[in-house]
């Protein structure tokens, strides 16, 4: 019986988000609140932490703080077994400058992987949304001794343009590869999907530390770099996601991936979640979602201070939270959050902290944490009203800034 490789996990959370901005005004994308009660990286760290790979460096940059907070509080494995999860902030290893790149990262922090010695290196990103058993890629990576393999999963042809695009021959050895073409190609006998990266990718210690040290020229960026150089020399295979199969899931989740890398998709990724039958289930307890919990009281929904009645239905109430009289209708409101008496919470997204108050409005809205949302005020309900002092998404969607004062 061969032994099991050992595997370091490295996560890359150093972007900007600048698409998610105001929410990363103040904050990595992979620390911004999901579901409530979670951070977006949480979900790309349960996944490991299921599987059992839980030698794991987070790659920091951008507005870190949050960030390294949530990990440090939360992320903390027994050091028994030498398990641990740690943010490594850009350590300028060469000179005066920030990551120039995804591969420039890795390089940047090659001695991680001098010290570990694995024989496998994952490199997964932090802020997408999904469940998947990483052990299933890495066996198939070792199956066909490749130097890369790279998780992919169909999109529509109208958002590949976003994407590594996938190209690849029966065998699944992948044959090219378009990073964010303005004409992607599509898949073979399907002229509305394109095969797209998810941005995940398991390599071989070796082939990874030789293709990101800079030789004639630099390889920066995983994606407009790395792969198509290992693509183009024979070195790169493709990992099926559908075919990923997780403890506790149904056929309805599998193949579940969202890129939550716009203010829409990050809205719409949030509401999957609080359907009939959501298609993303949180409450599988057999590969559960892991996150910091605070010492907060249950949720509580009871009566207004004048006896109105609250109204709740098709949300999700965190840990904390209490509606007063309010009433509260296919929403997420977060950890600590308050409705008062008489206000209106539809379709709409509470961040922790946030304080709605007596008869205010407020529909398909993202609220950051720690607003407070005045009496009677209505939002959400005329764009260009809104648009004098929120962000308004393309599709719409209404969002207040951290400790916004609204007038």
């Amino acid at each position: 019986m061969a032994a099991e490789p050992t595997v370091l996990v490295i996560v890359l959370a150093g972007g900007e988000g600048k698409r998610l901005q105001p929410l990363t005004n103040d904050r990595a994308k992979p620390a911004v609140p999901f579901a409530g009660t979670y951070r977006m990286i949480d979900f790309a760290l349960s996944n490991f932490a299921n599987a059992g790979y839980r030698k794991i460096v987070v790659l920091t940059q951008y507005k870190s703080h949050s960030l390294d907070r949530h990990i440090s509080m939360t992320w903390r494995f027994s050091t028994l077994l030498g398990d641990y999860v740690t943010p490594v902030p850009a350590q300028m290893r060469r000179g005066p400058y920030w990551f120039q790149g995804s591969a420039d990262a890795i390089y940047q922090n090659l001695n991680l992987i001098n010290d570990e010695k694995p024989d496998i290196v994952c490199v997964f990103g932090a802020d997408h949304i999904y469940r998947m058993d990483p052990r299933q890629m890495v066996d198939e990576h070792m199956a066909h001794n490749a130097g890369v393999t790279v998780a992919a999963i169909p999109v529509p042809k109208r958002e590949a343009t976003e994407f590594g695009v996938i190209e690849s021959d029966a065998d699944g050895k992948i044959v090219a590869f378009h990073e964010k073409s303005a004409t992607p190609p599509t898949m073979p006998g399907n002229d509305e999907m394109c095969l797209a990266s998810m941005g995940n990718y398991v390599f071989d210690r070796e082939t990874l530390v030789d293709i990101v040290t800079p030789k004639d020229g630099e390889m920066n960026d995983l994606g407009g770099d790395v792969i198509p150089a290992l693509t183009a020399s024979g070195d790169a295979r493709v990992y099926d996601f559908s075919r990923n199969v997780v403890p506790g899931q149904d056929e309805r989740e599998r193949g579940y991936w969202r890129d939550v890398g716009t203010l829409d998709a990050f809205y719409d990724a949030n509401m999957d979640l609080i359907a009939s039958v959501p298609v993303f289930n949180l409450y599988n307890d057999r590969w559960p979602v892991f996150t910091g919990r605070q010492a907060l009281p249950p949720a509580k929904v009871s009566r207004g201070r004048g006896g109105e009645p609250a109204f709740v239905d098709g949300s999700l109430l965190c840990q904390g939270s209490i509606v007063s009289g309010g009433h509260v209708e296919n929403s997420i409101i977060g950890p600590g959050s308050f409705v008062d008496h008489d206000a209106h919470v539809t379709d709409s997204i509470l961040f922790p902290g946030v304080t709605i108050g007596p008869g205010a409005r407020l529909h398909r809205c993202i609220v950051d944490k720690n607003v407070n949302v005045p009496e009677f005020i209505r939002i959400g309900f005329d764009a260009e009203q809104d648009a004098k002092q929120f962000t308004i998404s393309d599709n719409g969607i209404v969002v207040i800034a951290k400790e916004q004062k609204i007038q």
